[in-house]
């Protein structure tokens, strides 16, 4: 078969679904369309074909950018006249779904969060939902990352036909490794995520300062682009020794063998979160809160703590909570970690369950 891959990322496509992509090209060919990026080439070295597309804009809606985008994806399939289509993130799914509907190519769709706009509701929760509507219809699987982005698109009858849920993307547990529990003189806490006020960094930085001024021992680290206007913020604490930022790093399992704990306090709609699946396939603890694509991997007081969102004070609490703890406790709720996405996030659920829509493809066909 030719499978044609549409998404928003060269570097989330390689980093969360390179065993896919590994698994698909032994038996078929496959072409990925993303944005150019640094990424691209591996993607290639895999045995991939690639379509650059740089119409995707991944913040906001412009109406005349998304029509040229599903303009192109029409032409694209023309082109390439592809046996299936697999579709992530928003305006893939959407435009490439309203796309593959009109021109009657099969596609699967994987719905990897709800975006903000339906999560702020008003008027562009009503425009983002009937996008979806239109963009869904015809899929013939949608994949869902967790029960509350499923609900939802059910019970607004957006999605009607054939579903499933997937573990999120799942977790590479051969490359997400445990390593031994660090147990230096400091307790060293991380933060994952893009430096964005959704995803948290408001109330990180909020409890660095506060904990700091009792516990000298703690050290805060961030690790992520700055995507909006925090860098004069990040350098007036990192001066007064608050926080170390690191910037973007591309060395993941090395961040996480240095980490005491992952602390994720975003309020962002996530599918699920991958920071927090890598972190506890490499055994640590992780402090994070509670709503869709965060509460599904944290047992509370089992591999870490859950708090409130926008809630300092509780993110302080926990934190502190957490230091009061001996290093072999600390260690074992690791270990916790580890044992449940073993359990339930390994990726190779996310390829099988693939795998599996590609044989009933196959099957439908040749009856």
């Amino acid at each position: 078969m030719k499978i044609l891959i549409l998404a928003n990322n060269d570097g989330g496509l390689l980093s969360f679904r390179r065993e896919l992509l590994e698994r698909l090209v032994e038996e078929h060919k496959v072409i990925c369309c993303v944005p150019t990026g640094s990424s691209v080439q591996a993607i290639r070295s895999i045995g991939c074909e690639f379509v650059p597309c740089d119409l995707i804009q991944r913040h906001g809606t412009n109406p005349t950018q998304d029509l040229k985008l599903l303009a192109f994806y029409k032409k694209l399939l023309r082109d390439e006249r592809p046996d299936v289509v697999l579709t992530y993130t928003i305006k893939p799914n959407v435009y490439g779904g309203m796309a593959c509907a009109s021109l009657r190519v099969p596609y699967i769709a994987n719905v990897t969060g709800l975006g903000t706009a339906v999560e702020n509701g008003g008027l562009m929760a009503k425009v983002t939902t009937t996008l979806y509507r239109v963009g869904l219809r015809k899929a013939k699987c949608v994949f869902f990352q967790n029960q509350e982005n499923r609900d939802f698109m059910l019970k607004n009858g957006i999605v009607r036909g054939h579903y499933d849920l997937l573990p999120g993307s799942g977790v590479n547990l051969g490359k997400f490794r445990p390593t031994e529990y660090p147990r230096g003189e400091t307790v060293d806490f991380i933060f994952v995520a893009r430096v964005m006020r959704e995803k948290g960094i408001d109330q990180y930085l909020d409890a660095a300062q506060a904990v700091r001024r009792t516990h000298p021992e703690a050290r805060f680290h961030i690790y992520g682009a700055c995507e909006q206007n925090y860098k004069e913020k990040l350098q007036s604490l990192e001066k007064d020794g608050v926080v170390q930022y690191h910037g973007a790093v591309g060395n993941m399992p090395e961040v996480y063998r240095m980490a005491a704990c992952t602390v994720h306090p975003t309020f962002y709609p996530e599918g699920m979160s991958n920071v927090l699946l890598e972190s506890c396939a490499s055994a640590r603890p992780i402090i994070t809160t509670d709503r869709a694509g965060c509460r599904e991997i944290v047992d509370d007081g089992v591999n870490g703590y859950v708090v409130r969102q926008q809630d300092s004070a509780d993110l302080i609490e926990k934190i502190e909570r957490f230091l009061a703890l001996s290093c072999e406790r600390r260690r074992d709720m690791g270990l916790a970690g580890r044992a449940k996405v073993e359990r339930e996030f390994d990726r190779q659920i996310v390829v099988e369950k693939y795998l599996e829509e590609m044989q009933q493809y196959i099957r439908e066909n040749v009856q």
